[in-house]
């Protein structure tokens, strides 16, 4: 048995990822890094081979909104992918697609929606949004896209019906080949607007 398997080493991870949940919910902490590294801080833990994997942090945290707030976190989400339709169609030239958190149902009420987008001009994103009188802000996102490459993309930050969409723009063939989600290092599942009807329907 190795060490980080070692029972005593099991428990203190669990520990670990249920107060790295508890700041998520509660304190808007989006990064499983930041949020692992102050349940750390909190529980007085020094030993690094401890420190929970993310999805051991993402269980915990599903399990935290189902035991704590299932009335207010579902109604969020709902809010949430209901205002990620609103800006889909809105951009629907783009074939936008969500991702993260809002998609797989464990997104904080603070957390921003998040949209990947295919142009072959990253400036007519902002066009569409500028035609539609939306405020917004160029930024950019660096992405993972597999085990070696991590790429900065150019995005936008806008806000609709009240919850903010960060929304990164990849080139047209992007869309074969979704990057490295930062849970489990796995390829990022991505959700069409139709796909996001139906989960509202549900």
């Amino acid at each position: 048995m190795s060490r980080r398997d070692s029972p005593r080493n099991g428990n203190l991870r669990r520990a670990l990822a249920q107060e790295a949940a508890r700041l998520m919910a509660q304190h808007g902490i989006h990064d499983f890094l930041t949020a692992k590294r102050k349940a750390a801080e909190r529980l007085g833990v020094t030993d690094s081979s401890a420190l929970p994997r993310n999805t051991e942090i993402e269980d915990a945290l599903a399990q935290y909104q189902r035991l704590f707030d299932a009335g207010g976190h579902e109604q969020s989400l709902q809010e949430q992918r209901r205002a990620a339709l609103h800006a889909m169609h809105w951009l629907s030239g783009f074939e936008p697609r969500l991702v993260g958190p809002v998609l797989t149902g464990t997104a904080t009420a603070y957390a921003d929606i998040q949209l990947h987008l295919f142009a072959d001009r990253p400036e007519n994103v902002a066009l569409q949004l500028l035609e539609r009188g939306v405020a917004h802000e160029v930024t950019q996102r660096r992405v993972r896209l597999d085990a070696e490459r991590i790429r900065a993309f150019p995005g936008l930050r806008f806000a609709v019906d009240n919850r903010q969409i960060e929304a990164t723009v990849f080139p047209l063939d992007g869309i074969r080949q979704a990057p490295v989600s930062p849970v489990d290092g796995k390829p990022m599942r991505r959700a069409d607007a139709a796909e996001l009807e139906n989960l509202l329907q549900q």
